[in-house]
């Protein structure tokens, strides 16, 4: 194989011109024949019989081309990029200049690399201090979120529906007077002003009564989700069948008893007063690290090549992907339903990419400049946590996994440029 390496006009791009050997072809098409051999009906022969020769007279040779071009530029393409310790961030744009039996073959291939991020004056970095207090108000805003969950429905039939009431209801709905999609449940259970239905909706409920039916006239949102719904005027035909109403528990020592560990309502106040101010504390924390890269990426000079930005959303998509199949739902079903296509989603996610990519990069740079590494130890502990975490700890081929541990040796090593940007930032 020969390899000749250029640069482009366009920054972090490069292009290979690569030469593989006539005879070199030559053993990948035969490979693909014997591979595919089976598949040959040719007359004068049975199935899969027929010489290599008969194959391509018959079909001409060209019928081996591309899967033998498979075979060997993947191989050469990899040995070339090792060869000159590429950091490659794009998929190959592939041209084919010469492929012909008996011939070298001969293919060029464009490539972005990774850029190299200039960052200036990262040490003493200024942002504003963050810090959250806990108030009596917001222990007692906890208090009443248990108060809540450890409530009973009480049915009542001696008034019609209030706010803050359970209804028991059956509802159809119509657009123009068709019914539509989705719009027709019997026996729903519908807290009123929890605000879970189209705007209106539950306000028009308080004030029934039980076995009473209504027309509930509402106007769906522009917004909404489906277009064919969006903007139009539906009315929803209701009857309600039962009103429950909430009742909460007293909060006094036998609540904390009951809901917690503690004997006094005092000292699940207390607990509840500690628990918040570590929430802040980890709040503030975390707040405190992304002014900081914020601020550093402001600092930064770097051009993100084209490809980079598109890898990083197509990963974005994958894991997002991956988040709706917990919900039973697939990428087509929410393009669908957002009334959206593929193409305008990975448009939306370009800016988060980029914002992504260039923290990331103006870390290296910090990480680069500072020296800084994470130990073999830390790395090593930090697997075995991973491992732990996901049922791993006896999986050899996982603990051994050298992705895996560039993985953490990288992920170790931004959280300790993070801490030594706070920790060197003016915080005021």
């Amino acid at each position: 194989m020969n390899c000749k390496l250029e640069k482009t006009e366009n920054a972090n791009e490069v292009k290979f011109e690569i030469t593989v050997e006539a005879a070199k072809f030559e053993d990948a098409m035969k490979k693909v024949y014997f591979k595919s051999a089976k598949y040959f009906n040719i007359p004068g022969f049975r199935k899969g019989k027929a010489p290599m020769q008969i194959v391509e007279k018959y079909y001409g040779p060209e019928i081996f081309y591309e899967d033998a071009f498979n075979e060997v530029a993947q191989e050469a393409l990899e040995e070339a990029v090792e060869e000159n310790k590429l950091d490659v961030v794009s998929r190959p744009e592939v041209d084919v200049k010469q492929m012909e039996k008996g011939k070298d073959l001969i293919f060029t291939v464009v490539m972005q690399t990774k850029p190299e991020a200039e960052v200036s004056k990262y040490k003493g970095i200024e942002i504003k201090k963050v810090e959250y207090n806990v108030t009596d108000e917001d222990v007692e805003h906890e208090l009443h979120h248990m108060q809540e969950h450890n409530s009973r429905l009480i049915s009542v039939d001696d008034r019609a529906v209030e706010s803050g009431d359970t209804t028991t209801i059956d509802f159809e709905g119509s657009v123009d007077g068709v019914p539509f999609e989705g719009g027709k449940a019997e026996n729903y259970d519908l807290e009123i002003g929890s605000n879970t239905f189209i705007p209106g909706f539950e306000d028009q409920i308080i004030g029934m009564k039980i076995d009473e039916e209504k027309d509930v006239k509402v106007k769906f949102p522009e917004e909404y989700f489906s277009k064919e719904l969006a903007g139009k005027d539906a009315v929803f035909k209701v009857k309600l069948h039962e009103i429950k109403k909430k009742e909460l528990p007293e909060l006094d020592d036998e609540f904390a008893k009951d809901v917690s560990e503690f004997d006094t309502l005092d000292e699940l106040k207390a607990d509840i007063k500690a628990k918040q101010e570590k929430q802040n504390e980890e709040k503030a924390k975390y707040e405190t690290q992304d002014a900081v890269i914020k601020a550093l990426c402001e600092k930064t000079k770097v051009e993100i090549p084209s490809g980079m930005v598109e890898m990083e959303v197509e990963n974005m998509l994958k894991d997002f992907e991956q988040r709706l199949a917990y919900q039973g739902l697939n990428l087509e079903q929410y393009f669908k339903m957002m009334g959206k296509t593929e193409e305008e989603v990975k448009k939306e996610y370009e800016p988060q990419a980029i914002e992504g990519i260039k923290s990331r990069l103006a870390l290296e740079a910090v990480i680069k400049a500072e020296k800084i590494e994470a130990t073999d130890k830390e790395v090593e502990d930090k697997m075995k946590e991973m491992a732990k975490n996901y049922g791993k700890e006896n999986d050899e081929e996982f603990l051994k996994n050298e992705n895996v541990r560039n993985y953490i040796k990288q992920g170790l090593e931004s959280e300790k440029a993070i801490d030594f940007l706070v920790k060197n930032a003016k915080i005021k």
